[in-house]
């Protein structure tokens, strides 16, 4: 980059651009869909934003590292608050989600799934009171 990475503003916007797979680029390489973040009135850093499947690629990572395990050696329990953790960050609305997570977590598709329907019935009004 053509801006010093150690500037405070580039400094303070890199962890989230890390968390969510991105990329720093120079303002000047900034391409088509990247995001070029200002600063008092500069061009300061772009944002180069991942495709959809890298995102979840980076997510699994992130849970994986965050767990201290694979996946796949969580127990059912964690499995499960791992699906509704990529369902709220919209892991499942890209194309073979299901698959990826599923391969990720050592379990089936029809798993996944499951603990899918598992957790929207439970969201849906009166599901409480029809298990009490």
């Amino acid at each position: 980059m053509t801006e010093p990475a150690d500037h405070p503003f580039v400094q303070a916007v890199k962890p989230l651009v890390d968390a969510m797979g991105g990329r720093l680029v120079a303002p000047d390489q900034a391409e088509g869909d990247d995001v070029v973040l200002t600063w008092e009135g500069q061009d300061r850093v772009a944002v180069r934003l991942p495709h959809l499947s890298e995102s979840l690629d980076h997510i699994l990572v992130e849970l994986q590292r965050r767990h201290g395990k694979p996946l796949a050696e969580l127990d059912r329990k964690t499995k499960q608050s791992v699906v509704r953790i990529l369902e709220s960050r919209g892991a499942f609305s890209v194309r073979h989600g299901v698959e990826t997570v599923a391969t990720a977590l050592g379990v089936s598709r029809f798993t996944v799934y499951n603990y899918l329907n598992r957790e929207n019935a439970a969201r849906e009004p009166g599901a409480q009171a029809a298990g009490e």
